[in-house]
């Protein structure tokens, strides 16, 4: 069976559509979401629609309850951030449809799966320390147990820092997906996992770079009131200092 885990889309449909096109055309049977539907990018409604749609398993992200802590705050949100993200994210809340927002608030913190009987997954956004903590390449078996927070797992699948990479630690096969619709590594092609899970032998995992459409996404960006430095950050997969 294989699986593609997808995360970080962010708000951006195209690379969305692409991702599951290019996913299916693998050989993919199932889509599943490690969290971040929204925020940055100018589509938040459409691809909440699509999740829902399709019915895709998800968890919530760290910036998907970032906006829904925001509609909750109203005006007073994000008086903390720097400008240009504070920007973005009432933008974001100010065009979130509520069948939206019903959406990310039904999300789950992480989702325990189980599959032929004997294999588990666990996928979170972060970690199950929280919602907002890193997994990198460079994480040991030291870390990863501090990570896993007394949890058992053969799968981790986790997102949130838009660096992909799949690495074995001590039996766990270890998945961060990248990002679907926000790369960051100065490479423009978004990035999914894909996972093959057997009943008689041991998960494998490798990471997809696949590219789409850009143009749709930064002439939308130009229709919208976004930031004007999106545009650039989505068409050269970077992202500067000032929306960190």
């Amino acid at each position: 069976m294989l699986t593609a885990f997808f995360s970080d889309i962010h708000g951006n449909l195209p690379a969305l559509e692409a991702a599951m096109a290019d996913a299916r055309a693998r050989g993919a049977t199932q889509i599943i979401c490690a969290g971040d539907a929204v925020g940055y990018g100018p589509y938040p409604n459409e691809v909440c629609r699509v999740l829902k749609k399709l019915q895709i398993p998800a968890v919530v992200g760290n910036y998907d309850r970032k906006v829904i802590m925001a509609v909750q705050e109203g005006s007073s949100a994000g008086t903390e951030m720097k400008p240009k993200k504070r920007r973005i994210l009432l933008w974001t809340i100010a065009h979130l449809s509520k069948a939206a927002m019903r959406y990310l608030s039904g999300l789950p913190d992480h989702l325990h799966l189980e599959v032929f009987g004997r294999l588990r997954l666990l996928v979170v956004h972060g970690s199950l320390l929280a919602i907002e903590d890193e997994i990198y390449p460079s994480i040991t078996g030291r870390t990863l147990k501090q990570k896993l927070d007394g949890s058992r797992t053969d799968v981790l699948v986790c997102g949130h820092t838009h660096i992909p990479f799949v690495k074995r630690i001590n039996g766990v096969l270890v998945v961060n997906c990248g990002s679907v619709g926000h790369p960051v590594d100065g490479d423009p092609r978004p990035s999914y996992a894909l996972v093959s899970l057997n009943e008689n032998s041991s998960p494998r995992g490798r990471i997809v770079r696949f590219d789409y459409d850009r143009d749709r996404i930064t002439t939308r960006l130009e229709k919208s009131t976004l930031p004007r430095g999106l545009r650039k950050d989505f068409a050269e997969g970077k992202k500067r200092r000032f929306l960190e």
